[in-house]
């Protein structure tokens, strides 16, 4: 089947799977979803049998079907190699009747390494498909995450260059680190005056912004999105999930046929949107569990039916889940809305004009796949104690909020399935909050990030990944710090004066 994209506020223009991956973002704002979503064509018996990379194929061949076989094999080859420290890509953990699957195994400690490994592949190959001839610039705002992920993936590929924004006071000294020693000759990373949502409505108007595309267009520039935002970036989250269930499916945690439930610590909402995609396609999941910190304007929209960002903004020790516009959410609104774009649109509408909108009873009645809640910081702390002490795996601060919400939901003997956690980032990018979870006050007494990084590879006995040894004494290349009202302007100035080599 051939699919094609159209976009969440206008659903006119049908478009194939590598023009949705160039654009990133579609020219009225809306998101790019598939027309119709495909099935998986082998068993999950046959899959079981194939490793990561041959699983991601099966997966992305059903929405990339304008790729050919080697080009999707060959982007996939490129993205899923040694830079992994582990062969299986994504291991599976047992801790307290829990199956974590790690998705932090990749060059930056963070889940979003297992889709921006691959993206610049897309996009390149993409770009060829199409006669690109502009240079394509990446915009990102970032919570933390992304960031660093998709400047390692973009770093010095050719025909590209990539803007990173992100929240001066708003991610953890690890990931800051992580951002500003970056090598690229084409990258730059900015933090702003703002938080995560600042940042990510800045890049949001940048690329809605028609003159200043056309005027870049004509010097030999075009925007693109590594952001969840973009299909490239979401259609490879899906195949954990794939991989994560046949390989408990081949172990016997599981028998042919048994549902799962499906919990994730959300923010921008991509990661558990991938894993609806992929119950969707053919994947025997029962309930997603979406898991939010202190901001938690999902499990609010979940319980009332009201999505309002009107609320005070909260940094949290689970940074990357510290947002209040989940910009991957409206895919889900579009689909309960029966694919009707219009109404979608007008729902978008309100959220800009008004800060909030409200879901009708129909729409309310379709989240039947969906369960909610939330964890406090004192909840997360407490869980990230409590698993050490159990088992002697440590987890990280956002890994613990879906394990306090998993919890939770198993104490109430709801459905009786497995649980699946996504573990999204590795406990030492968050050494600090990490330790003081395990250790209370003595954390106090060492001020020194890597002293506390050095403490819990001690405490812990995990062995420091390569990765995080690489930036601790790099150089700091980006210092710039701009106003949220500054970044258009900064684009522009940095394009325009080719400091984005």
């Amino acid at each position: 089947m051939d699919i094609k994209y159209v976009s969440t506020r206008g659903d006119k223009e049908k478009i194939s799977a590598s023009q949705a991956i160039l654009r990133g973002i579609a020219p009225d704002g809306g998101l790019y979803v598939p027309e119709n979503l495909p099935k998986l064509d082998k068993s999950l018996e046959e899959l079981s049998a194939l490793n990561y990379r041959e699983i991601a194929y099966e997966v992305m061949k059903l929405f990339f079907t304008d790729f050919s076989e080697e080009e999707l094999k060959s982007c996939i080859a490129s993205a899923y190699d040694e830079k992994f420290d582990t062969e299986e890509i994504v291991p599976l953990k047992e801790a307290d009747g829990l199956t974590y699957i790690e998705l932090f195994h990749g060059p930056t400690l963070a889940f979003k390494d297992m889709a921006l490994s691959i993206l610049p592949y897309l996009m390149v190959t993409s770009a060829k498909k199409n006669g690109l001839k502009e240079k394509i610039i990446i915009l990102t705002a970032t919570s933390g995450d992304t960031g660093k992920a998709a400047l390692a993936g973009f770093a010095d590929v050719e025909g590209t260059g990539i803007i990173v924004f992100y929240p001066k006071d708003g991610v953890s000294p690890f990931q800051k680190q992580q951002m500003i020693t970056e090598k690229g000759k084409n990258t730059s990373v900015i933090a702003i005056e703002g938080n995560f949502d600042d940042a990510q409505n800045g890049v949001k108007a940048i690329f809605n912004d028609e003159k200043l595309a056309a005027e870049l267009k004509e010097k030999g520039y075009v925007f693109s999105s590594a952001n969840s935002i973009n299909i490239g970036r979401l259609v490879p989250q899906i195949v954990y999930y794939v991989y994560a269930y046949v390989k408990m499916l081949k172990s016997g945690k599981i028998a042919k046929g048994d549902k799962i439930d499906v919990c994730v610590p959300t923010g921008n909402f991509g990661n558990i949107l991938a894993a609806s995609f992929a119950k969707e396609i053919g994947l025997p999941i029962d309930k997603l569990i979406c898991a939010s910190n202190t901001n938690k304007v999902l499990y609010d929209f979940f319980k009332s039916g009201t999505y309002d960002r009107q609320r005070e903004f909260v940094l949290t020790i689970s940074p990357s889940m510290d947002i209040l516009i989940s910009s991957n959410l409206e895919r889900l609104i579009y689909r309960l809305c029966g694919n009707n774009a219009e109404k979608n649109a007008e729902f978008m509408k309100r959220l800009t004009n008004e800060g909030k909108y409200t879901i009708d009873e129909t729409m309310k009645h379709a989240l039947v796949d969906f369960e909610a809640g939330f964890a406090t910081e004192d909840d997360t702390i407490s869980t990230i104690k409590a698993v050490f002490e159990k088992t002697g795996y440590v987890i990280d601060t956002h890994t613990a909020v879906a394990a306090f919400v998993a919890n939770e939901y198993r104490n109430k003997n709801i459905s009786g399935n497995r649980i699946l956690i996504a573990s999204t980032a590795s406990p030492f990018k968050f050494a600090g909050s990490v330790l003081k979870a395990l250790e209370g006050d003595k954390e106090g007494n060492i001020t020194s990030e890597w002293d506390k990084i050095s403490e819990l590879e001690k405490l812990s006995d995990n062995k420091l990944p390569k990765a995080a040894l690489e930036i601790k004494d790099a150089v700091v290349r980006h210092k710039e710090v701009c106003g949220k009202n500054e970044m258009k302007q900064v684009v522009k100035d940095k394009i325009l004066t080719g400091v984005i080599a």
